[in-house]
């Protein structure tokens, strides 16, 4: 079977397998591909399991579920939590997920830590943090973040492994690369490895920054048939 391009895949011409062998090739070592599932059956994450991908990303907690109970002969699926998360459904992801990316403040840090405390769980997690104004994302500020340095070890058992960002509609790609490279090495300066960055629309910008995970829906699975 031919691979496809990224940019074939982008439009459309290829299957799931060419679409995830194709990314797979243009990814360096370092970047892994989050399988943003959202809005997509569970017989999609089944067929792209069955090519070899492990990792996926859910937003809605009850549309997980229901993908994940589907899913349960599946034990070793690797599943992330992106959307934002609300306080009250904080206990419910931490039984559901291993990595959380969109921890965006610390109230909700503080919260996660004592949940996961009483659940003996140990998940990992990203700090959201806000480079640029942007009124539809929440976030900490990279000053905030930079402010915590030590306090960080304060919240195991959470494992924080990284920061996570995006970047605001409307910016070139120029801007969006200095937005990430500002992540990484905001990253970098805490001693933190992962760094979320990159959706679709930009994600070689953010691979060229120095990204340890894409996040990647539409070009990958299409659009989203299940509807909030």
């Amino acid at each position: 079977m031919a691979e496809a391009s990224p940019e074939a895949a982008e439009m459309g011409d290829s299957s799931l397998e060419q679409r995830l062998q194709a990314f797979r090739a243009a990814l360096p070592a370092t970047t892994r591909l989050l399988a943003v599932s959202k809005g997509h059956p569970a017989d999609l994450v089944r067929q792209a399991a069955a090519l070899g991908q492990r990792s996926f990303g859910e937003s809605r907690l009850q549309e997980a579920i229901a993908k994940q109970e589907a899913l349960a002969d599946l034990p070793d699926l690797d599943w992330h939590f992106i959307g934002r998360l609300q306080a009250n459904k904080a206990r419910a992801v931490l039984r559901r997920f291993g990595t959380i990316h969109s921890v965006d403040s610390l109230e909700l840090a503080w919260r996660l830590q004592r949940i996961a405390a009483e659940e003996g769980l140990a998940p990992g997690i990203l700090l959201q943090v806000k480079f640029r104004p942007d009124p539809a994302k929440t976030g900490f500020d990279p000053a905030e973040v930079r402010a915590l340095g030590a306090d960080l070890e304060r919240l195991q058992p959470l494992r924080c492994l990284g920061l996570m960002t995006i970047a605001p509609l409307g910016l070139t790609p120029e801007a969006r690369l200095t937005l990430f490279r500002e992540c990484r090495a905001l990253a970098d300066g805490l001693g933190l490895h992962d760094c979320s960055m990159g959706m679709s629309g930009d994600w070689r910008e953010a691979v060229t920054a120095g990204s340890t995970w894409v996040r990647l829906g539409s070009v990958l699975f299409g659009s989203r048939p299940i509807q909030p």
